[in-house]
């Protein structure tokens, strides 16, 4: 469907010395515009290719009863051949459906369950290199070891790559009894694992890791092989070194990856390159960061600078930068160089303006933690680079950390393109089908679902202001409670999931909060979430939410009810909440309970608003055709302007690859 499996994975060698992977591509203007052109076909779907994994999904079905019948020696000797006919003749159609049979019964056996006929649709499409579309609660993780396993057994690693830690750990353990059915090793990395047990675990047939894990072990073998340094400077540097020799890489190749989440990994987050940094001596750091502070306090914005809250960006203007240079008249350091002063300032405007305590980050034992802006979870060990978390720590009155210089970068976009065969999993994948097709070369393919989805979308509710929303959500919150169903409201960021909890614990509501503060107890409260009353605020929902059970209680009351109490800048995000009701032909419902003073519709509707506020009705609810409006609107506007910071993130790394390379710390 997409790109050759086995056929010629030797020919991709990157070079001597580290491990197989795709060469970077240099496609042009006309090659992203073929790509966005055919990604657009595929958004309108394709019978014809629904046709072939349905006739593939038949030809497995058809072995089911015979392996039904074979005893456990039979299926092991079954698997052993599997085996040997994989490793010489690769996963054609006719060797695969054998092993998704093969991989069907032993899950029937050992974990309970059997592969749906559109669970085995979408492990081929993932099989063939292509993004499945599968909607929430059809059973992503049971899809994905059919292809896993297969490939496998042919030989390749695999790495199956999740958002989070627990969602890697989780389905790692649950699905081992399968992989060892099989002879097969399964590794997992997690933030805490040193270097040894990291290489234990890549060098497990099948992989389970979190993407910047992945990435960052990656850019981390580039470092340790010194693979971008060439002629002299190699030489010299290996026979500097204290061994002689070089340190053996972590990962083995970057041969076949399964992207869970695939539109959070390779769009969300793609707008942020990965970085390595080091330490560098910053004696008067404190000092430097204050000045720069008040200094940038004291600035006006549009006179001085233009802050851009939608690109995330502020720039100096000539007047600004006369101010600057002005006061850093007589002064030594980097306040005598001009531009380094001037993004020292507009790193100080950043820190003001730009980042937000219980939204970016939160202060946890008197440090920043970074909080995953699409996750909703903290992203330990991890800083600004360019003296940014610095100047945040000084804003906030802590103490400051060591500055970091940045050794090595890479986007998301160069690296997962280097997989000899990248697949994909998503609930929410249609909407970026041209973005997917033209960066990736991933096809989007929809899979229908097992069941008739029955989920009932009680529309929006835009409100004057936050308050009344609040007052509105916590209002339905107690009708379901009473009704006995229970509630997941999903909020943007910490501090509205505890004006959230305020106002609930104001109107009596007992409840949970899931945020970068309690992402510990992320499977407890998870777990509990599907009881009858049951109130959780939750966070942004990648990759959560997958383990909401219904008691049987609450099916018969009518399901979980979803509240959106902020849209998201992409629809698909939204998307991903509602989704976590009426999974597998369960009841359920969604609603969106809004307000016109949301950080979406400022931030990319600020025109429009002014007019819509004179449209509110005395109730304080804006018309509904007009919050469709406003919802569409907005969203546009948001997601063109991040899908161009996702092209100027590629290009910047580009260019920073080749600096970084000049200098001898490339990638």
């Amino acid at each position: 469907m997409s790109r050759p499996l086995l056929a010629s994975w030797q020919v991709h060698e990157f070079g001597p010395g580290l491990y197989p992977e795709r060469r970077d591509g240099k496609d042009g203007a006309l090659d992203r515009w073929l790509g966005r052109l055919l990604g657009r076909w595929a958004q309108r779907g394709s019978p014809l290719r629904l046709r072939r994994l349905r006739g593939f999904a038949e030809r497995c079905a058809a072995l089911a009863d015979d392996l039904g019948r074979a005893s456990e020696d039979e299926l092991q000797r079954r698997a052993q051949t599997l085996r040997e006919t994989l490793a010489s003749a690769g996963p054609h159609d006719e060797h695969a459906a054998e092993s998704f049979a093969l991989i069907r019964e032993v899950c029937a056996r050992r974990l309970g369950l059997r592969h749906y006929p559109v669970q085995l649709m979408g492990g081929y499409a993932l099989l063939r290199g292509t993004l499945a579309e599968m909607q929430t609660g059809e059973g992503k993780t049971l899809t994905a070891v059919l292809p896993a396993v297969t490939i496998a057994l042919a030989g390749a690693a695999v790495h199956v790559i999740t958002v989070n830690a627990y969602l890697a750990r989780r389905d790692a353990e649950y699905l081992a009894p399968v992989y060892a059915f099989f002879g097969l090793r399964v590794g997992l990395i997690v933030p805490e694992q040193d270097n040894a047990q990291r290489a234990q675990a890549y060098r497990c047939d099948v992989t389970y890791c979190v993407n910047k894990d992945l990435v960052f072990d990656y850019l981390r073998d580039r470092i340790t092989a010194k693979h971008t340094l060439g002629g002299a400077r190699a030489v010299v540097g290996d026979w500097l070194s204290s061994t002689g020799e070089r340190s053996p890489a972590l990962l083995r190749g970057l041969f076949y990856a399964i992207v869970d989440e695939a539109d959070s990994v390779l769009i969300d987050e793609a707008r942020t390159p990965l970085i390595i940094s080091s330490n560098i001596d910053d004696p008067h750091g404190r000092a430097l960061y204050a000045q720069a502070l008040a200094l940038a306090g004291s600035l006006a914005n549009g006179e001085h600078y233009r802050l851009r809250a939608d690109e995330h960006s502020v720039e100096l203007t000539d007047a600004g930068r006369a101010v600057v240079a002005e006061f850093a008249h007589g002064l030594s350091g980097l306040w005598a160089i001009s531009r380094a002063r001037e993004e020292l300032v507009e790193q100080g405007l950043s820190a003001l303006h730009l980042f937000a305590c219980d939204r970016h980050y939160i202060i946890s034992e008197g440090k920043i933690q970074i909080v995953d802006e699409y996750t909703g979870r903290v992203m330990a060990d991890r800083s600004w680079e360019r003296g940014l978390h610095q100047m945040i720590e000084v804003k906030e009155g802590l103490d400051i950390s060591e500055r970091r210089e940045t050794i090595s970068r890479i986007t998301y976009q160069r690296y997962f393109r280097r997989y000899l065969c990248l697949a994909g999993m998503s609930g929410t994948a249609t909407e970026v089908a041209p973005e997917m097709r033209s960066v990736y070369a991933l096809d989007v393919l929809r899979i229908p679902p097992n069941r008739p989805v029955i989920r009932r979308d009680l529309g929006q509710r835009v409100f004057r202001d936050g308050d009344q929303r609040w007052a509105a959500i916590a209002e339905r919150a107690a009708q379901m409670r009473q009704a006995g169903r229970p509630v997941l409201i999903g909020t943007r960021s910490v501090a509205a999931s505890e004006r959230a909890s305020h106002h609930l614990t104001a109107a009596g509501l007992e409840h949970e909060v899931l945020n970068a503060r309690q992402d510990a107890r992320e499977a407890e409260i998870i777990a509990q979430a599907g009881q009858p009353g049951r109130i959780t605020v939750a966070t942004n929902m990648a990759g959560r939410g997958t383990d909401i059970l219904l008691a049987q209680a609450v099916r018969a009351a009518g399901g979980l009810h979803v509240i959106l109490s902020e849209y998201h800048d992409s629809a698909r995000i939204d998307r991903q909440l509602f989704g976590r009701a009426g999974r597998q032909g369960d009841p359920g419902s969604c609603e969106a309970i809004v307000a016109l003073d949301d950080e979406l519709f400022v931030a990319h509707a600020a025109r429009l608003l002014a007019w819509l506020r004179t449209r509110v009705s005395p109730d304080g609810l804006l018309p509904d055709r007009l919050g469709r409006l406003l919802r569409r609107y907005a969203q546009a506007a948001a997601e063109r302007q991040n899908s161009r910071i996702r092209r100027q993130t590629v290009e910047l790394d580009k260019r920073m690859a080749q600096s970084l390379a000049f200098a001898g710390k490339g990638e």
